[in-house]
Order: C-alpha cells, then sequence, then structure tokens
C-alpha cells in the first residue's frame, strides 16, 4: 500500500502593521506555533510514527504570506491547518482558504492583545464562506509571556489533530470487496459514492474466484506459508467438533483446511495491501495489491457453501500480530459490510488499535439472565456482542494497561501479551450447516471492565450516511452463567459482552433501548471511549450522528454549527446538510 502521512500545518498569524506592532508579536506568535507542533507530535500515525507537522516559514501578515503558506503546505501534503494567534490579525486575508483542509484556529486567551477579537472574525469568515473551522480559545485569561498550554486548549487542539489525521489517511485510499453482497446485507451492498463523496475513496472490487486462482498457481509466498503454517499449528489450538458430530470433517481432512485458510490469510493481505515477493516470483501484477486501507470478504454464500470459510483470515488480519510478529491490525469486515467496515476504520484510525466486528446478537435484561440463569445481574442488562468467529483475537482483552485489559496500539503490545491472545483463543471447527466448506472460527470470552464505543454507519434514502456510538464497557459473566447463555445463541463463536453508558433519555434511557435503536445487525467496537472522537472526524466529514451519549462538555464540531440552532443534535444534522459532501 502507499504509505503517505498526512501531516498538519501551523499557520501563525499576526496583525500586519509594520514599524512597531508587527515586530513586537514575532517571537510570541511563532512560539506558540512551535508549541503546538510539539503538542500535536505527541500522537502517533497507526503505523507507530510520531504525527508530523509543518510550520510556515513566516508569520502571516497578510495574503501574500498566506499564499507561501498555502504554497509550502502543498508541497509538504498537509491535509489540515491550525492558525494560532495571540492578536488581532486581517481575517479574510490570513484565513486558509483550501476547501479541502480541516481546519482550526487557536485564538490566545490574554488581555494584552485581542487574540479573541481575531479568533470570533476569523470563524464568521470561515462561516460565511462555507469552510467550517474549529474555534479553540482557553478558559482561562493567561499573560502574555506564558507559553504553556492550558489543558482545555490541549484537548481541543489534540481532538482536532487526531480527527484530522484519521481525514487524512483516507484520502486517496481504497476499499476492497472481496467478493459483493453477502445473504442481502444492506451494509455488503458497497457505494462508491459514499466513499468518495465523504471519504475521498475508490472501491475496488475482486471476485473471490482470485483467491482459487492464486492457490492453484501459488502466487502467494511459498516460504512464507510455510512459516505460517508451522506457526499456526503452535498458536491456534484447534477446539472440539461442537457442531457435527459423526458428519463432522475427519482430522486428515481438517488439515487440509488449516492449509487452505492460511493461504487465504496470506492471499487476502497481498489483495489489499500488495506483497513485493510476488514480483520477485514473476507475478509483478499481483504484488501491486489494491491500495486498500480496510477491506471485506463476502464469503456467505456463494464461498462457503463449498469453501472454508473466512473467518481465520478475519481474526488474523484484524489482529495485532500474526506469523511475522507484532504489526499494524488490517481492517476487514466480515460478509463485506463496508458500513460496519468503515466505523472500523473510523475506530481504528482514531485509537491505533485494533477494530472488533461483531453481530449486535441479544439483549438481556436482568430478568430474563435470572429466568435462565437464577443469577442475579448487577448491571442493568447486556448486549451480547456475538460473530462467527473473527472478531480480532485484541478483544479477548489479554493486553493491558495500568493492569487492567486493554486493546493497545502495536507497539504497545509485549510478545507475552500476543501470546496470551492466542492462548485464550480456540478454534471451532466451522458447523457444517452454515458453512457446508468448512473453516474454523475463533472462540473466546472477552475479559471485564474495559471501556469500549460500540458505532456503526448506517445510510438512509434521501438523508445519506448516519453514524450511532454507544459508549460503555465490557462484562464478564460467571463462568458458569455466561455457558448456560452462550449454549443458547451459539458457542463456538467469541462474545463480548457489553454494557452501554445510560443516560437516562432516549436511546440510552435503558440498555433494551440501546439495542432497539440500533440501526444494522453488526457493530464495530474499539478500546476506550473514543465517542468525541468520532463526533469530531463525523463532522469533517458532514457525516451527522443520529444517536450517541458522549457528554456534551466533551462534544468538538466547528464553530459555525452553533448557527444552525439551539438543538445541538438538530443543529447537527442541518449543518451536514447545508455543507454537503466533504468531497462532492
Amino acid at each position: 500500500m502507499v504509505e503517505v502521512m498526512p501531516k498538519i500545518g501551523i499557520r501563525p498569524t499576526i496583525d500586519g502593521r509594520r514599524k512597531g506592532i508587527r515586530e513586537s508579536l514575532e517571537t510570541q506568535t511563532m512560539n506558540m506555533a512551535k508549541a503546538a507542533a510539539e503538542l500535536i507530535g505527541t500522537l502517533k500515525y497507526p503505523n507507530g510514527k510520531p504525527v508530523e507537522c509543518v510550520i510556515a516559514d513566516t508569520t502571516i501578515g497578510g495574503v501574500n504570506e498566506a499564499a507561501a503558506c498555502a504554497a509550502k503546505f502543498a508541497r509538504e501534503g498537509v491535509t489540515a491547518t491550525l492558525t494560532v494567534t495571540p492578536c488581532w490579525c486581517y481575517g479574510s486575508e490570513t484565513m486558509d482558504m483550501d476547501p479541502l483542509t480541516q481546519k482550526a484556529v487557536w485564538g490566545f486567551n490574554g488581555t494584552e492583545r485581542p487574540g479573541a477579537v481575531y479568533l470570533a472574525a476569523v470563524l464568521a469568515a470561515h462561516a460565511q464562506k462555507g469552510l467550517p473551522a474549529f474555534g479553540i480559545y482557553g478558559r482561562d485569561v493567561q499573560a502574555a509571556t506564558d507559553t504553556t498550554i492550558p489543558d482545555d486548549v490541549r484537548g481541543k487542539i489534540l481532538g482536532f489533530a487526531r480527527a484530522a489525521v484519521a481525514v487524512g489517511m483516507m484520502r486517496g485510499k481504497s476499499y476492497l470487496s472481496m467478493g459483493s453482497v453477502a445473504m442481502g446485507i444492506a451494509g455488503s451492498i458497497v457505494d462508491p459514492e459514499f466513499f468518495e463523496d465523504y471519504l475521498n475513496m475508490r472501491c475496488e472490487s475482486v471476485d473471490m474466484c482470485e483467491i482459487i486462482r492464486r492457490v492453484n498457481e501459488k502466487i502467494y509466498d511459498e516460504e512464507e506459508f510455510e512459516r505460517a503454517l508451522a506457526w499456526t499449528k503452535k498458536n491456534c489450538r484447534q477446539y472440539q467438533d461442537i457442531y457435527n458430530g459423526a458428519n463432522g470433517k475427519s482430522q486428515a481432512d481438517q488439515e487440509k483446511v488449516w492449509e487452505y485458510v492460511v493461504k487465504m490469510t496470506m492471499i487476502g493481505r497481498d489483495l489489499m495491501a500488495g506483497n513485493p515477493e510476488l514480483a520477485e516470483k514473476g507475478f509483478r501484477e499481483e504484488a501491486e495489491g489494491h491500495n486498500a486501507i480496510a477491506g471485506g470478504f463476502q464469503g456467505q454464500r456463494q464461498w462457503t457453501d463449498h469453501m472454508p470459510n473466512g473467518d481465520f483470515m478475519e481474526t488474523v488480519l484484524n489482529s495485532s500480530f500474526d506469523w511475522n510478529g507484532i504489526r499494524e491490525a488490517f481492517v476487514l469486515a466480515t460478509e463485506n459490510d463496508a458500513l460496519n467496515g468503515t466505523a472500523m476504520l473510523f475506530g481504528h484510525l482514531l485509537s491505533n488499535s485494533a477494530s472488533g466486528f461483531s453481530d449486535v446478537r441479544t439483549y438481556w435484561s436482568k430478568e430474563a439472565v435470572k429466568q435462565a440463569t437464577g443469577y442475579d445481574l448487577d448491571v442493568p442488562g447486556l448486549i451480547h456482542l456475538i460473530n462467527s468467529g473473527a472478531t480480532t483475537m485484541d478483544a479477548t482483552g489479554c493486553e493491558s494497561l495500568d493492569g487492567k485489559p486493554a486493546m493497545k496500539p502495536f507497539w504497545e503490545i509485549s510478545e507475552t501479551e500476543a501470546q496470551a491472545c492466542l492462548d485464550a483463543t480456540s478454534w471451532v471447527p466451522a458447523n457444517l450447516g452454515y458453512f457446508r466448506g468448512g473453516g474454523f472460527s475463533s472462540r473466546f470470552l472477552t475479559k471485564g471492565g474495559m471501556p469500549i464505543t460500540l458505532s456503526r454507519i448506517n445510510r438512509v434514502k434521501g438523508l445519506g450516511p448516519v453514524l450511532q456510538i454507544a459508549e460503555g464497557y465490557t462484562y464478564e459473566l460467571p463462568e458458569n452463567i455466561h455457558k448456560i447463555i452462550d449454549d443458547r445463541t451459539d458457542p463456538g463463536w467469541p462474545t463480548t459482552w457489553f454494557v452501554p453508558n445510560l443516560t437516562g433519555e432516549g436511546a440510552f434511557k435503558d440498555v433494551y433501548s440501546v439495542m432497539a435503536n440500533w440501526g444494522a445487525n453488526h457493530g464495530a467496537f474499539n478500546y476506550g471511549h473514543i465517542g468525541a472522537d468520532l463526533i469530531t472526524l463525523a463532522s469533517m466529514l458532514r457525516i451527522p450522528v443520529c444517536m450517541h451519549n458522549v457528554p456534551e462538555d466533551k462534544i468538538f464540531r466547528p464553530a459555525v454549527w452553533n448557527a444552525f440552532g439551539m438543538d445541538k443534535e438538530g443543529a447537527d444534522y442541518r449543518a451536514c446538510a447545508a455543507l454537503g459532501p466533504l468531497y462532492r
């Protein structure tokens, strides 16, 4: 995959009046730019490298310097800008006029110069010109000599930067469909218009028979395959066949299936990201890949009625480790649900960690749990997130942060933690009623106590895409109680018990309401409460948020959203409709 990291440009704007005023502000203004760049540089791209900032060569006092800055940023690959100033500046002469960059303005809260006045003026100019910008202004007054960045300002700068980097990471990349529509699932009806207009991504597609061709013609790294198969035999424990009884495959046949699904995993990765090793074998076209930052595998039914299912491929690629060691997780959606794949992609880019894919399967009330098991549930209810064996192994919770279960960026995962995730996962021979070609589904139970955010993109005719968000935490039932419930559902698949944070109102009145208001059969989940960042990202892309439980004081949208009414969520819809998709 072509890896171009989006940069954030820092624009130090200044009062253009010479002969004393501008000269007195040069050092303070440029120091603000340097401090902002240093702060943003503490963030990392999903590949683990620090986020890069580019500072304008000079402070910007007028249109000529603004143009010089824009030219530099274009050369440097800047996709978002942060304008900083402690003083009054000439608004429409100094502002960022690029319609495709994400924009924020930090006006210093000091009494010596009117930084707040410039901030208000230039935000008004952005609104008037249809170029939304995020306004950043500290709550407390600072002395002109104070070079620290207050905590509230730090939070807004970092929130803007995380979302802006995610927007930049998607530009020019692809979503790769391996196959087409799975079992009539609407999310797998992939719409190029959505990806092009909202994400600046292209849609690529290959028929699933391409996997058969590559297996048959050995269009994969054969040396890597031997290593991968040995690693799989050592680390991927086959569970008993709980589905098929005497009708199940023999162990000799299962060994052939293992070989096939390992090859599928390598080929799926190569289709997405390319593999230079294939060029060495003479397959130069196949070595290129499809520049896919995300993808999906149809599987059911045209493939799974006669070939091994994609669960092993999806689980391993979505995890932060494989036979080549610890590495960045891929984003590969089950059943080619591209809308859930998009939510997985958003979460991955914002958290830098692996994304989980699950069916939003069943709501369990306290009363239902009591009736089924005799157990008194100590939470207001549960949502059973369970999928046909394709959830990332990071979701076992066997990684740890401050001694608690976590899902971490790959560069923070130890070999011991990766091994613990593998050891907590077993592989169940596929139910041949569902998957006639066989395969293996991952099976694990997520540890409790992890803060996670469940999200989902849905498309609505006449409206467009909308985003759903539910922050909450994982829950761990006693093993015997979990078994009673799990046996009633599908004991060969991975389970994550989810308890959403409740507000007592609307979709978050109770756990049942969360389930009842969820817009599709799938959901993506990520470690941490990243709902505020998802809302910021959605506003950049002009995707309204139809459901969330993020505290109001954490929500950060462009300043112009305030002009669309006092009802914040209704204003979000009106602003997105008025401005339209980012790239249309």
